[in-house]
């Protein structure tokens, strides 16, 4: 009946924490981690996703980097040895007319350069409200296994890409 009393405790305690007691628990990845995920219109963080539209071809425009707070790099496993890869770029426009005007990038070996550009008409009184956006850019290429640096508006972010789980290699 000892035996019993002993046993039953850690059964019931293994019902309870069964992630515990079967190994490691997979968690779930947070949406804005996802490649490929998208939020239309407004997002739950409050910033509403931004599509690159054509400049109105009778205004005249200045031009600037694009402000940017947080870049998220976002993969996913083509094959056993290669990833495409996305960003995720969350800023926001400083008023009322700014918006996103062009994305540019380019890649050599494991440094990928993005410039991502902002427009504001010229000559016009724009109410001062900070706009949040989210802007998401397909990154040409596929990408093998290693560390890269990525150079977004002159601002530098390192990421590692690992198709294979660490654990399964």
């Amino acid at each position: 009946m000892h035996g019993i009393a002993v046993r039953l405790p850690a059964l019931m305690l293994c019902s309870a924490l069964a992630a515990a007691c079967s190994g490691p628990e997979r968690v779930a990845a947070l949406p804005d981690e996802e490649f490929g995920h998208r939020y239309s219109g407004v997002a739950p963080d409050g910033r509403e996703t931004y599509v690159i539209s054509p400049p109105d071809s009778g205004v005249s425009y200045m031009f600037y980097p694009a402000v940017y707070d947080t870049v998220h790099v976002r993969q996913l496993v083509v094959d056993p040895d290669q990833s495409n890869v996305e960003l995720l770029i969350k800023g926001s426009f400083p008023d009322s007319c700014t918006e996103l005007n062009a994305v540019d990038q380019r890649r050599a070996e494991h440094i990928v350069s993005v410039e991502l550009e902002m427009r504001k008409p010229s000559g016009v009184v724009c109410a001062s409200v900070m706009r949040p956006y989210r802007f998401y850019v397909l990154l040409d290429g596929r990408f093998d296994d290693g560390n890269y640096t990525l150079r977004l508006n002159d601002r530098v972010h390192n990421f590692v890409i690992r198709s294979t789980p660490a654990d399964a290699r």
